[in-house]
């Protein structure tokens, strides 16, 4: 048996795959780009995406639509990229990596639970979709019935990890392109292309930024925890492909079917959107698909939350057992009715999640403060033996930035948090080291 097989495979009493939660993937371990590149299309290619599109065409006319999806598209994109890099290099996950990423051990934690509680409000929120789309169809369950039984499906895949995950890509992915193709084909079989992208928006009008903001805000945890994916890249190169052309095809091919079945259908109502465009096969298997997202949504919060058990409480518990325990949670919240808050939580990703980008980025590359312990350990295939408890500096900006994001009324809010905890970080950071040498000379 290879090695691969038997780092995957579960040990005696133990449930499902740890996927190499703390640990370092090994590069016998990595998989082909193209693999990668399916699921992180899949995580893009999903329902949310066309109820995203189908938002924005309901409030956009077409080309103001274009251009929101263009402006978080290129934001996502070079976030994905410098985040996902960081992780293919080290193999390692986002949490972990960000314990010698500008956030130190318990740092790692704080902005670990944010991402893995965001995480779980959006398996609660795809998970609502799923549901409630089988309940139109078949009907003989209530919403909530539907959401237990789809929320405990999804986690009994993650369970077993990024190969079962994998597999399903394969299934779900091409099911939802060739429903994506026949969708936009039945509508233009009823109405004018021209008429579709020249007509206005049919509801109340939405501004670019905030449209920009919820493209951008929507996938953006997405972006940031990128290195639970390119981990298990093989090159630099290859984390590049698989984010533009994953990103890219998913934000317009997906996110502009949705703008022009709105102008079509005249609602944002993506259920009824594709029951009229598309039958009732093709809408079970579009929510299917929703599937790949999900599984990402719960594998990654999984990872957040074994590392803050981890860093906090010294114990490594088995990454399938946590995954158990945090889909019951966030089934029961798709059952309680999170997906009300849809656009509300989209604008909320949209201002606190890019500050830990823009932290983690510039202490990796530019500041470098932990590269030196990073390659030394990647030599030996272990972690780094020194680590920081805290780092203050990176707190604050994070809480600073979010706020100028919530609060700075000009702009895109999205590029106003990044930014600022970019260069705020850089600019504190390289004044402590220069005001300390200081104080030390001075005290010696």
């Amino acid at each position: 048996m290879s090695s691969k097989a038997n780092a995957e495979s579960p040990q005696p009493n133990e449930l499902g795959r740890d996927d190499f939660a703390l640990t370092r993937v090994p590069a016998e371990e990595r998989y082909s780009w193209f693999s990668v590149a399916v699921q992180r299309f899949g995580q893009i290619s999903a329902l949310s995406q066309f109820l995203l599109g189908a938002t924005l065409g309901f409030s956009m006319d077409f080309w103001t639509a274009f251009w929101a999806l263009t402006l978080g598209a290129v934001i996502l994109e070079i976030v994905a990229i410098f985040t996902g890099i960081a992780g293919q290099r080290e193999g390692l996950s986002t949490s972990v990596l960000a314990r010698w990423a500008g956030f130190g051990r318990y740092g790692s934690s704080l902005i670990g639970l944010v991402i893995a509680l965001s995480l779980i409000g959006w398996f609660g929120i795809q998970n609502a979709v799923f549901a409630e789309g089988l309940h139109q169809l078949l009907g003989f369950l209530p919403i909530w019935a539907w959401s237990l039984i789809t929320g405990l499906l999804v986690t009994g895949i993650v369970i077993f990890g990024f190969l079962s995950m994998t597999w399903t890509a394969y299934i779900t992915v091409p099911a939802f392109l060739l429903l994506a193709g026949y969708s936009i084909i039945s509508a233009l079989q009823h109405y004018s292309l021209g008429q579709l992208v020249s007509s206005p928006a049919p509801g109340p009008t939405l501004t670019l930024a905030a449209g920009a903001t919820m493209v951008a805000g929507g996938y953006m945890v997405g972006s940031v925890i990128t290195p639970d994916m390119t981990r298990y890249n093989r090159s630099v190169g290859d984390v590049i492909k698989q984010t533009v052309l994953g990103i890219t095809l998913g934000e317009y091919t997906i996110g502009l079917i949705g703008v022009l079945l709105a102008h079509a259908i005249k609602s944002a109502d993506i259920i009824a959107i594709v029951t009229s465009t598309s039958g009732a096969i093709g809408t079970i298997i579009l929510i299917v698909a929703t599937l790949k997202i999900n599984d990402w949504n719960l594998y990654s919060s999984s990872l957040g939350f074994v590392n803050i058990l981890d860093t906090v409480f010294g114990r490594h518990v088995n990454r399938a057992m946590v995954t158990l325990m945090v889909g019951i949670v966030g089934t029961i919240l798709s059952a309680l009715g999170v997906l009300s808050l849809f656009t509300g939580f989209l604008t909320l990703l949209g201002v606190t999640i890019p500050p830990i980008a823009g932290i983690m980025v510039v202490d990796y590359f530019i500041l470098r403060r932990h590269r030196k312990v990073l390659d030394e350990s990647a030599a030996r295939g272990a972690l780094p033996d020194r680590v920081e408890s805290w780092n203050p500096i990176a707190i604050a900006v994070w809480i600073i930035s979010s706020l100028v994001g919530y609060t700075l009324q000009w702009g895109i809010p999205v590029l106003n948090s990044l930014f600022c905890a970019a260069i705020l970080y850089y600019i504190v950071s390289r004044a402590v080291a220069l005001w300390q040498p200081t104080v030390q000379k001075q005290e010696a």
